[in-house]
């Protein structure tokens, strides 16, 4: 899922605060001190995406992040990974995994990912290949059992 950079600095300062923020402090805390109207279009948009919640205090809404960190990283991985494949006809391992992502486990997923992530590799071709190891690690145990 893309993110705009507004959608991006939301995201973060609700990641910093778990215990959620109140939409006019979200806009005086953000660097380009945006108008508390656009801060609040983008925090409806960001709750129907699903990435925030929002809970009424008051005459206010108090609105906290609804996805780890970590899921929303492993989600722009894998998507600059199927950017990045655009163009070349699939392999098998890259079909099994779409088809397994419904049933993968996000936050699971995600750790893997990011573990591969920080093993910091220098080259792009071993960035992606560590990636899939990763992947392959996270679908091996999801394969479906045989009858």
């Amino acid at each position: 899922m893309h993110l705009g950079s507004l959608e991006r600095a939301i995201m973060e300062s609700l990641w910093q605060r778990p215990d959620g923020m109140f939409a006019q402090d979200l806009a005086a805390g953000l660097p380009s001190q945006p108008a508390i109207t656009t801060v609040l279009t983008v925090l409806v948009r960001l709750s129907r995406k699903g990435m925030v919640s929002r809970e009424r205090v008051g005459r206010a809404h108090l609105y906290k992040a609804a996805v780890e960190k970590d899921a929303v990283v492993a989600e722009a991985m894998r998507a600059a990974l199927d950017e990045a494949t655009v163009g070349r006809r699939r392999s098998r391992r890259q079909v099994a995994v779409a088809a397994a992502r419904p049933a993968v486990s996000r936050s699971r997923f995600a750790r893997r990912l990011t573990a591969a992530a920080e093993a910091r590799p220098t080259t792009v071709s071993a960035v992606h290949g560590r990636l899939a190891q990763a992947v392959d690690a996270v679908t091996s145990t999801m394969a479906p059992k045989s009858r």
